[in-house]
């Protein structure tokens, strides 16, 4: 074991040595870095930001995969128009299609349900429980016995948390293992939409546009949290009243200039940057372009399978959607991997790091071959997950396999049960099975399936899981097996859940049928998921613990991955150079829309914001540099997936933008952060506020919130009145 040279992570000093915008800082290590944010002028308080019941951080919220923030007391949130995409979708119709003709909610009555996956999660609570987590685990323990133990513990620890009944626990790892933290969060589940502008602004320039700068997007939307009258969480109901948030962002109108520091908060999904060499070669040459390869075909399935069909494409829009941005972002990472040998970079500092590790004392000789065969088997697994999720594509397919795999965990006592199969788990089941009565189509879903088993067999033999062969249907016999079920009907799947094992094995239906025969196999790669985890658990933190101490000799800054935690980055406004002889600005204007603009989609643009920028109707929210209304912005800020809606402030903690993208170079940031290139893309909130006024007139948004307006604005008012 690696014990003598590193103090735990929580106990590290400042970061003397760190001069970039790089990191995803957990609040608590911000007074660390007390000299990054005086330089870049952020004039809040370390203190204050590493304290989540003060303003700004009790204002920052997670919708579960996405960010946001409270802009007024009365439960208004602000996201990315993307990450409310479900919630339009699913109140949208051919006949009443919001998603092309914007939504807006001119009272609370009129607000819509943003249906049973859009919540809202506000983050009160973090401890470091990584002792209740990691002692008395021993060397000799099995990976599956050590992984079971560690679940188990964090089983337990969730349940102490969530003895009241509003709140969601987690145990997220950080540093691969090497610390854990409980996560408690109030967890709002009557989540209202409230405006979502036209996808002619909030997705212009669609997917060709997606991760390329210049951009003109402007990615917002506005959700409500709803709560009981007695202030807790309640499920959906006409009685319940908007959540009272104890703090919320001021949004400022002021603007910001090239080099202005920023402060970024929001919950980042995942990042790599502490991969060895050899899993970013396995990245790169093999599981993202076969990743790219399924993708692609994919979204070709679906295009054909409802070509023609309104109802279809309307209900295939989100999945599309959120396919297409994985897509653009995976081959964004090879197109990354190829600009710039990434790997032979960390082939380097990993040369760096054995041999500072080999002069250490009192260290593991064998601790790096160990490592280095866990990940092999790592990969080795990896690739028959993916060959088995391209032969189980198929939402009904995966619905029986959920129903069943629940009513087999319903056996045990619920403490017993597998993680994602608990009575806590219920609701998350029952809104997954749900939200097929808006996204399914019984002939796209058949299309997928039969698709996805022709890929399967053209896969490398060796990745195809022992025994499923024999057992997946031909797919000419897929047809039958859609013609044998009733689990499309929303009402007949969702009653499968108060049904025990017994009645799933005296099934006819075709599905349940299937599922029940491919559960071994599913099984069998379980155990050994758990297996091959519990080998990564034992031996990635001691390397880790290895490497921070490294890296803390340098004075290099020293941050976990991202895991969808909240987090901290910094940043400036900033250009920057793609290539020789290119620079580009860090701002785009309203004049870009309408030089974008072909009358085709996605270059559509409302005809009443084109009105409005040919006669210059721009009011308080003209930039008095650039002489118009900017739209986007560049900066250095150090963000990722899980990222978009995150509020972008000022020195102040005043919201100024919504993070919503990278740029097309920026992607392997998630693998390597080039200081030179990284630029994260946010919506500048002049524009949401500029086409709320003149293009949507959402004057009752507008009057809610609290917006700074320029001083030479406010004058201009005052004399006015």
């Amino acid at each position: 074991m690696f014990k003598t040279i590193v103090l735990p992570v929580a106990l590290m000093g400042a970061f003397a040595g760190v001069q970039a915008d790089e990191g995803q800082w957990q609040p608590h290590q911000l007074p660390q870095l007390k000299a990054e944010l005086k330089r870049v002028g952020i004039e809040i308080p370390a203190e204050k930001l590493a304290d989540l019941s003060k303003h700004p951080m009790s204002a920052i919220v997670s919708l579960g995969g996405c960010s946001a923030a409270f802009v007024s007391n009365a439960g208004l949130v602000v996201t990315n128009h993307h990450c409310a995409y479900g919630a339009v979708q699913r109140n949208s119709t051919p006949e009443h299609n919001y998603i092309t003709d914007g939504f807006l909610a001119k009272t609370r009555a009129a607000e819509l349900p943003g249906g049973p996956n859009s919540l809202v999660y506000v983050t009160d609570k973090v401890e470091n429980v990584s002792d209740r987590v990691l002692t008395g685990l021993t060397a000799q323990m099995s990976g599956r016995a050590r992984h079971e133990a560690v679940e188990k513990r964090i089983k337990d620890l969730i349940a102490e948390c969530e003895t009241d009944k509003m709140y969601r626990c987690s145990v997220p790892a950080f540093h691969r293992g090497l610390e854990y933290y409980r996560i408690r969060q109030m967890m709002i589940r009557d989540v209202r939409l409230v405006y979502a502008p036209s996808d002619k602004i909030g997705n212009f320039g669609g997917d060709i546009d997606n991760y390329e700068w210049p951009r003109h997007t402007g990615d917002y939307a506005f959700l409500r949290a709803y709560v009981g009258k007695d202030g807790r969480p309640a499920d959906p109901s006409p009685d319940n009243v908007p959540y009272q948030s104890k703090d919320f962002l001021v949004v400022s109108a002021e603007g910001i200039r090239n080099g202005d520091g920023i402060l970024l908060a929001g919950y980042p999904g995942r990042t790599s940057r502490y991969k060895l060499p050899s899993e970013i070669r396995y990245a790169r040459d093999s599981a993202f372009p076969l990743k790219v390869a399924e993708l692609q075909a994919d979204l070709a399935v679906m295009a054909d399978a409802t070509k023609g069909d309104a109802a279809a494409e309307v209900r295939y829009a989100s999945v599309v959607k959120s396919i297409n941005n994985v897509l653009k972002k995976t081959q964004g990472l090879l197109d990354g991997f190829a600009r710039k040998d990434i790997a032979a970079i960390k082939d380097v500092q990993d040369a760096e790091f054995r041999a500072w590790y080999a002069k250490q004392p009192n260290v593991s000789p064998t601790l790096l071959a160990e490592l280095d065969a866990a990940i092999a088997s790592d990969m080795a697994l990896s690739d028959e997950e993916f060959a088995w999720s391209v032969a189980t594509n198929s939402d009904l397919l995966k619905s029986a396999r959920s129903l069943y795999r629940y009513a087999q965990e319903g056996k045990k006592p619920d403490a017993e049960r597998e993680s994602g199969y608990q009575q806590r788990d219920l609701a998350f089941i029952k809104a997954r099975l749900a939200r097929l009565e808006q996204s399914y189509v019984n002939k796209v879903d058949q299309a997928r399936f039969e698709a996805g088993l022709k890929r399967y067999a053209a896969l490398a033999a060796k990745s195809h899981p022992q025994g499923l062969d024999a057992l997946l249907p031909a797919p000419g016999a897929v047809a039958a097996l859609y013609q044998k079920t009733q689990l499309a009907d929303t009402a007949r799947r969702l009653a499968w859940l108060e049904k025990d094992q017994a009645a799933f094995e005296q099934s006819d239906d075709a599905f349940v049928r299937l599922a029940i025969k491919l559960q071994p196999v599913a099984a069998a790669l379980e155990e050994r998921r758990k297996e091959i985890d519990g080998n990564l658990e034992r031996v990635i933190p001691q390397y880790m613990q290895a490497v921070i101490a490294w890296k803390q000799s340098q004075g290099k800054p020293v941050y976990p991955d991202a895991n969808s935690t909240l987090r901290v980055t910094y940043g400036t406004v900033s250009p920057y150079s793609p290539r020789d002889g290119l620079t580009k600005g860090p701002f785009t204007t309203v004049e870009g829309i309408v030089e974008k603009v072909t009358g085709k989609a996605p270059f559509q643009a409302p005809q009443g914001l084109l009105d409005a920028v040919k006669e210059k109707r721009y009011g308080q929210f003209r930039d008095p540099v650039l002489g118009t209304v900017p739209v986007n912005f560049l900066t250095s800020a150090d963000t990722t997936g899980g990222n978009s809606g995150s509020a972008v402030m000022n020195k102040r903690g005043e919201l100024i933008g919504l993070n919503f993208d990278s740029t097309y170079e920026s992607i392997t940031k998630d693998w390597y952060f080039d200081t030179a290139i990284t630029r994260a893309i946010h919506l500048d909130i002049r524009y949401m506020l500029w086409v709320m006024k003149e293009v949507d007139h959402a004057d009752n948004l507008l009057a809610e919130m609290t917006i700074k307006y320029p001083k030479a604005a406010q004058s201009n008012k005052a004399a006015k009145k």
